[in-house]
Formats: structure tokens, C-alpha cells, sequence
């Protein structure tokens, strides 16, 4: 599912030397309005179909970037809503400001997302905005690791343990097993994947 991609997408552009490619993908235009705003920042981001058809499936490749701040419109909103809290880690590491607006959506989701970002990602040095609709984070500056909570929320959990990889310092993430609600083998790919790095990079 591209939702659950784009937390490893996030990884790969954030971590510095890294890069990842993701089969199997599904990529229905109307699903990955996520990349176009992550190309807009900057991402070295690549796709390309392997079945087009009944759905389309196919791969995603992502390297590590240098991200700009940008402004997300809200009509583009819906279709990448469950990718907000992806985004807002990539924010915090883009020079410059990003905004998200037209996202109220995200009050009521498994826990007030907007509310959870901003305490999460505040917590390790990110200067985050808050709006009723969206926030606005100011990145560029490093994270550093701290004590978060997940609030039993699934994509708040996989988006501050991308944080804490990139992140100075350890963090203790609590209620990280809600991820498994959506991505059971979340962790273990994150941890595989560093693991696969490190002996690349010898």
C-alpha cells in the first residue's frame, strides 16, 4: 500500500548515503499525490509501472535529497492525507517552511495527528506551527532524540520512529507496537535496511 511506502520513502531521503527501492507498489494516480510533493521539495524520487492494469502496481526508488519547504494547497489534501504525517518528517529535515492547510480531516483520525506531530517532532527540536486545518513546521535543523508517544496511533508511531533513525541521540517511542495495525513488518525492514547499509558502505 502507498501509505505504508511512504514512511520507507521518507527514510531513504532523510538518512543521509541512503537509498531504497520498493516492489510491488500500488500506484493509483489518485493514491500518490505524496510524491508529487515530495519531488516538489527536491526528492530524488523515481517510478514506473509493472501492471497498469487492473490496478496499478509497479516500484518506487527514492535516494537521499536535500528538501525545500513548501506549501501543500489544500485541494491536493485529500488525496494524500494519510501521508501527512510522512510528510511532516521530511519537513523537518527541508530548509525553509512547509505548510499543510485543508487538513482538519487529520483532528479526528485514530488520535489528533496534527496535535501528535507537533508534540512528537517538538519534542525532538523541530519548531512545528499548529493550525485548526494544518501546521506549519520550520525545518533545517537537526533532530534530536527524546522520549515520544505514538497515542495508539499507527502512522504517528512509523512516522516518529523515521524521525528518531535520522535523529542525534536515542528515543524511546512509546506504544510503538500500533504500527503493526497497518505495517507488521515495519520495524523490521527499517531494521533490516540499516543493517543491509551499513555493510554496503563496508
Amino acid at each position: 500500500d502507498v501509505s505504508s511506502a511512504a514512511f520507507l520513502v521518507v527514510a531513504a531521503l532523510v538518512l543521509p548515503d541512503s537509498e531504497v527501492r520498493l516492489e510491488r507498489v500500488l500506484l493509483n494516480p489518485r493514491r500518490t499525490a505524496f510524491l508529487d510533493v515530495l519531488i516538489a521539495m527536491g526528492a530524488d524520487i523515481r517510478t514506473g509501472l509493472d501492471e497498469p492494469s487492473p490496478e496499478p502496481v509497479g516500484w518506487i526508488e527514492a535516494r537521499s535529497s536535500r528538501l525545500e519547504g513548501v506549501r501543500v494547497a489544500p485541494e491536493i489534501v485529500p488525496g494524500l492525507i494519510d501521508e501527512v504525517p510522512a510528510l511532516a518528517v521530511a519537513a523537518a529535515h527541508a530548509r525553509g517552511s512547509f505548510t499543510v492547510s485543508g487538513a482538519s480531516e487529520l483532528r479526528v483520525k485514530e488520535s489528533d495527528r496534527i496535535a501528535a506531530l507537533a508534540e512528537g517532532l517538538g519534542r525532538m527540536g523541530a519548531t512545528v506551527e499548529e493550525h485548526v486545518d494544518g501546521f506549519t513546521i520550520h525545518g533545517g535543523r537537526r533532530l534530536a532524540g527524546a522520549r515520544v508517544a505514538a497515542q495508539g496511533d499507527h502512522r504517528i508511531a512509523m512516522a516518529l520512529a523515521v524521525a528518531a533513525m535520522a535523529a542525534e541521540g536515542e528515543t524511546e517511542l512509546e506504544d510503538a507496537a500500533c504500527a503493526s495495525v497497518s505495517f507488521p513488518e515495519f520495524y523490521d525492514l527499517l531494521a533490516r535496511g540499516c543493517a543491509e547499509g551499513r555493510r554496503a558502505r563496508g
